[in-house]
C-alpha cells in the first residue's frame, strides 16, 4: 500500500505527501467553507472533508475552529487570548472587561492590531468578508456570555447587538477617524461605553426577559 492509495469510497487514505502540504489543504477548504457558510454553520468535519483528511489532523494543526479562523483571516493567537480572557470572571465588570479587550486587540500592539486592521479594511469593502467577521465576533460573544442570564430568549440577540457597537467603535475611531472618538483617551472610551456593553451582555436580573 503506499502512502496515497484510495478507499473504496475514493477518498485518499494514509498519509499525505508532507505536513506542509496538509496544513495548507486543511486552510485552503477551511477559506473557501468559511467564505460559502460563514463561521458559526462551518464545521471542522466539513472542513476535514473537503481537504480530503480525517478531522483528527485538522486538530494537530489548529486546536478548535476558532484558532482555525483566525489562521485563515490572519488574527494572531494572542488576540484570541485576549477575548478569551474578557469572559473570565464574575459577571460584575464583564463589559468593562470586553470593551477593553477588544480596544487593546485593534489598538495595541502592532503585530496584534495591524493584522486586525488589515482585516477589518478589507471586510468594509468585502461583503463576505464583512459578514465572516461579523459572525466570528458575534460567535465569540455569544459563546462568551451564555448561561450568564439565565432563561434569556435574547442572548443571541445581546451578542449580535455588542458585536456591532464593538466593532463600530472600532471603525469610527481607527477607520473613519471620527475626530471627538479618535482623540479620545482609551479609558475614557471604556469608562463611558463599558456601562453600555455591561447592560447587554449581562443585565441585571430584574431586566432579563422571562
Amino acid at each position: 500500500m503506499n502512502a496515497q492509495e484510495t478507499t473504496s469510497s475514493g477518498r485518499p487514505r494514509g498519509r499525505r505527501p508532507g505536513t506542509q502540504s496538509t496544513r495548507k489543504a486543511v486552510l485552503d477548504a477551511a477559506r473557501k467553507r468559511f467564505a460559502a457558510d460563514g463561521f458559526t454553520a462551518t464545521t471542522i468535519r466539513r472542513i476535514a472533508s473537503d481537504a480530503n483528511v480525517d478531522a483528527s489532523q485538522v486538530m494537530q494543526f489548529f486546536r478548535s475552529k476558532d484558532e482555525l479562523f483566525a489562521a485563515v483571516m490572519s488574527i494572531p493567537p494572542s488576540v484570541l487570548g485576549l477575548f478569551d480572557t474578557a469572559f473570565d470572571g464574575p459577571d460584575n465588570g464583564l463589559g468593562e472587561r470586553v470593551v477593553r479587550a477588544y480596544l487593546q486587540a485593534w489598538e495595541g500592539a502592532p503585530e496584534d492590531s495591524e493584522p486586525l486592521m488589515a482585516m477589518l479594511r478589507g471586510a468594509i469593502v468585502n461583503n463576505n468578508a464583512s459578514t465572516q467577521l461579523a459572525d466570528f465576533i458575534q460567535s465569540r460573544l455569544l459563546d462568551g456570555t451564555r448561561g450568564r442570564a439565565a432563561d434569556d430568549s435574547d442572548t443571541a440577540l445581546r451578542a449580535g447587538l455588542a458585536s456591532s457597537m464593538l466593532v463600530g467603535l472600532v471603525i469610527s475611531r481607527r477607520v473613519i477617524g471620527v475626530p471627538l472618538l479618535s482623540r479620545a483617551d482609551t479609558a475614557a472610551i471604556v469608562r463611558i461605553a463599558a456601562p453600555a456593553i455591561q447592560e447587554i451582555l449581562a443585565p441585571p436580573a430584574n431586566n432579563r426577559t422571562s
